[in-house]
């Protein structure tokens, strides 16, 4: 129930909507990679650092899944500081902090392992036992809050539970360990959260045994004793039981459905040996070249060497190709810059805008032919991708300049609209002039509807820029995870 409980906060606080690269990058930016783990933060610095993820994240939301953020925030603090800071010193650890959300965030449970790892190990990439007893002792206070502290607690035997022989754990050992079926007893809640999530959706059109619902969502449990007899995990988890069953019986937990067909073919397959068995559960990682998740994320620079060793690429074939797309770039910047000036000019606002979308399109349908073809650098596109988060930025910049420009002109809307038909009656000059006015408030109403469709365009060309660089890093990433 611990991890039912546990996802329950998570979705309360809308943890699970923050991809856990989304929280690494909320941690460089608020500089608490810099400080040492040991390091405290007052409750209003927390604070803020959740406003920042919180309000990054309703950016990257569409508007009609937008969340509540100052509800978001007061409940991820109230739980955190309840968690962590039971005595009430009004000061949480930055290793407190950063393991608390790296864990309860969104995301694939490798990434947040690495993640967890960056933060244990030292330069060599080996994990020292004291900072893994230390993120125990964090990690474990989360159960702890839930009630579930008599079986998931912590002791001072866990670390050696956990890693019983080995003596030097390196990157992949410790997602073997982590990610071994069954986990570590202490951390067996940790993967489980992560499965339910993975079957929330789960659906399985089955009866159950007992409550006789025709169908199922979520986890499936079949009795491997008595033929045709399955629970849903309703009433599995509740101990339910009926006829012939028994809770002493051995059951299968499933977390999809399959046809009868499908699971014919599977076994024919696995039979002829068409069936891989035995696989992984998670891509094989170079040693020695992990390096703090905190930098940047999608990233291990360390492996541009060897890569260009392996295939044997010329250098000046590299060198070519990389200044040339820093010159695309550099120039591109150029005269997005250039356009500050034009803001300064309410009446070519509209072609700012234009030119702005038509930039954003050219690196869009760059990035696009990017991802297309196979990258021969490594080198090359992560400063590619380092320069487009650059103009990212700067589009951000003159959109919030937009947005300005937008409510000025609101202002202007609202004085032109003060003075009353009774005063314009009683003086010829004042009629003249509201006529003006309104003339002038139906151009810059317009004007307004022209500024914001324009400004709507641009957000739609920033967020499939966005996409296009995300999809580009993760096949940096799975470039780097293959040739490793």
């Amino acid at each position: 129930m611990k991890e039912i409980k546990l996802r329950f906060v998570q979705k309360r606080c809308n943890l699970h909507l923050v991809d856990v690269w989304n929280m690494i990058e909320a941690f460089r930016d608020s500089g608490l990679n810099t400080l040492d783990h040991n390091a405290e933060i007052n409750v209003s610095r927390l604070e803020t650092i959740l406003s920042s993820i919180y309000y990054q994240l309703n950016k990257r939301l569409p508007t009609v899944h937008q969340i509540n953020v100052e509800q978001s925030i007061s409940l991820l603090l109230n739980f955190m500081v309840a968690t962590y800071d039971s005595e009430g010193h009004g000061k949480l650890s930055i290793f407190s902090m950063k393991s608390m959300l790296a864990t309860m965030c969104g995301g694939k449970i490798v990434d947040k392992l690495r993640c967890i790892f960056s933060q244990i190990s030292d330069s060599n990439g080996v994990m020292a036992f004291a900072k893994f007893d230390q993120f125990l002792r964090e990690v474990l206070k989360l159960p702890t809050a839930v009630f579930e502290g008599p079986s998931f607690g912590y002791t001072e035997h866990a670390v050696r539970t956990c890693f019983p022989q080995q003596k030097k754990i390196l990157l992949n050992t410790f997602l073997d360990i982590l990610m071994a079926d069954p986990p570590p007893q202490c951390l067996v809640w940790l993967p489980l959260m992560h499965r339910l999530a993975n079957v929330e959706n789960a659906f399985h059109p089955v009866e159950c045994s007992y409550c006789r619902s025709e169908s199922m969502v979520g986890f499936r449990y079949r009795c491997q004793q008595c033929h045709g007899y399955q629970l849903c995990q309703s009433c599995f988890w509740r101990g339910h039981a009926n006829g012939p069953h028994s809770n002493q019986h051995q059951m299968k937990e499933h977390s999809s459905w399959k046809s009868p067909a499908k699971k014919l073919s599977h076994a024919i397959s696995k039979s002829l040996g068409c069936v891989p068995i035995g696989e992984l559960p998670h891509p094989v990682f170079p040693e020695l070249l992990e390096k703090p998740q905190d930098s940047v994320p999608h990233t291990v620079p360390q492996l541009a060497p060897s890569l260009n060793r392996t295939h044997k690429i010329p250098v000046s074939t590299s060198t070519q190709k990389l200044n040339k797309q820093k010159l695309t770039v550099n120039i591109t910047l150029t005269e997005a810059l250039s356009l500050s000036s034009v803001l300064e000019s309410p009446s070519r606002l509209e072609e700012e805008h234009r030119l702005i979308a038509r930039y954003a399109a050219r690196l869009a349908a760059e990035a696009d032919n990017s991802t297309q073809c196979p990258p021969t650098d490594l080198s090359f596109n992560f400063d590619a991708n380092k320069q487009q988060r650059q103009l990212i930025a700067e589009l951000e910049n003159k959109n919030r300049e937009i947005l300005q420009e937008i409510q000025r002109l609101r202002l202007e809307h609202e004085q032109a609209s003060q003075p009353t038909p009774e005063k314009a009656q009683q003086n010829p000059t004042l009629l003249a002039e509201l006529r003006l006015l309104r003339h002038r408030k139906d151009e810059l109403e317009r004007r307004m509807s022209a500024l914001q469709e324009s400004r709507r365009e641009l957000m739609v060309q920033l967020e499939g820029l966005m996409r296009l660089l995300k999809v580009g890093e993760d096949s940096d990433s799975q470039i780097i995870i293959n040739t490793s």
